[in-house]
């Protein structure tokens, strides 16, 4: 494996790319945005989003999920002095935090609609998934690029402000680090599907026509009659993270007491409890999980040295995911049907044998809370 001579972030990323002295893309993007005059780009925005201002009931739709992002969306809308309507497709397994926080975002001063998916057909997906392409929330992640430019068609909204390029913010190839747009193209690469189509579910016979509608991007004739737009937030501002989550928590955004899934930080990742075992299978498909991801965007702030955040990956990146938001692995599995044993099973078949160590039995080598122990796991990352 290589790893980015900048930060820690390694090359079994999918999409990720290195330069010639060994950078990836995630911090190559990073140390172009001094070059950027984001002055300019934000009067970009403002010019904009001109037309779209007094055009109907509503000026924009808002994906959001009441995390800090989509609440610091909302505030940049109203900033703006637009009328948004707040889209929200409903988590798979929304946490008491998130539903607070969703509430939050009504009192900000704008229209809501909650969308939820057939919660049968939900937990279904949820166990296919984790079973097929060792996601347990696809179903979630792409309902949340697909529900809100439904209702946009719908209610003949034309544009639509998302938050982040996660390209840009986390690396790459080339040429998309710096998108403006969320499109299908953009979708189909980066959204999530996994190399999976509702299309194939439904020949399959695993969803119906009418179950999958819901989940189902626009056509293209739809989206052309509304001229439906996607613009990225994070294109025309220095996107942070840490940012975000201060101004949210200042207009009434709940974190939580300590972090949640498989991170460092305790204002992500705060509304769905199966967040942890989504990033537990990241960490066995590619080796790093969402510590180093929060490790890299740190290192590349300079809140982080390198070594600083090696220490904290090797300490806590890809712990197994005992302990679920409100809840405990064996309830939120059970809510999908799956045992621990068979939960155990899907974990191994996802594990990449190229990165975690087998013993002289064939069973993968343990960590002491049960995740699989990486090969020469003491030099990691160097």
């Amino acid at each position: 494996m290589k790893f980015c001579t900048n930060c820690v972030m390694p090359n079994t990323k999918p999409d990720l790319t290195f330069d010639s002295e060994g950078l990836c893309s995630g911090c190559s993007s990073f140390l172009d945005r001094p070059n950027i005059n984001w002055d300019e780009r934000y009067s970009q925005l403002e010019q904009l989003v001109k037309p779209y201002k007094d055009s109907g009931t509503w000026d924009c739709v808002i994906p959001v999920s009441g995390g800090k992002d989509s609440t610091f969306q909302v505030l940049k809308a109203l900033e703006l002095g637009l009328n948004p309507l707040a889209v929200t497709a409903t988590t798979c397994d929304l946490s008491g935090t998130g539903r607070r926080n969703l509430e939050n975002i009504s009192k900000l001063g704008v229209d809501h609609i909650e969308m939820t998916s057939n919660r049968v057909v939900r937990a279904k997906l949820n166990r296919l998934m984790l079973e097929r392409v060792g996601d347990i929330s696809w179903p979630e992640h792409i309902g949340i690029f697909s529900i809100p430019v439904r209702v946009a068609v719908t209610f003949r909204i034309p544009l639509i402000i998302w938050g982040e390029n996660s390209q840009n913010e986390y690396g790459g190839p080339d040429g998309t680090q710096d998108a403006m747009v969320l499109d299908r193209n953009w979708l189909e690469e980066f959204g999530g599907l996994l190399g999976q189509r509702l299309s194939d579910l439904v020949d399959e016979g695993q969803l119906s026509a009418a179950e999958a509608e819901i989940f189902s991007y626009p056509a293209e004739s739809e989206l052309e009659d509304v001229g439906v737009k996607g613009i990225f937030l994070g294109h025309f501002l220095p996107w942070d993270g840490f940012r975000t989550a201060l101004l949210s928590t200042a207009h009434g955004f709940e974190s939580s007491p300590k972090p949640h899934g498989g991170g460092l930080l305790n204002y992500e990742n705060l509304d769905n409890r199966q967040t942890a075992i989504h990033d537990y299978f990241k960490y066995l498909k590619y080796g790093f999980g969402r510590v180093t991801d929060h490790v890299c965007m740190q290192i590349r702030r300079n809140r982080l040295t390198r070594a600083e955040g090696l220490a904290i990956v090797k300490l806590h990146d890809g712990r197994f995911p005992q302990n679920c938001i409100d809840d405990d692995l064996d309830s939120v599995l059970g809510r999908i049907g799956v045992t621990r044993s068979q939960f155990d099973a899907i974990a191994d078949n996802f594990t990449n044998s190229s990165i975690f160590e087998s013993t002289e039995e064939g069973l993968f080598a343990r960590r002491s809370d049960g995740s699989p122990r990486k090969i020469l796991e003491e030099s990691w990352g160097q």
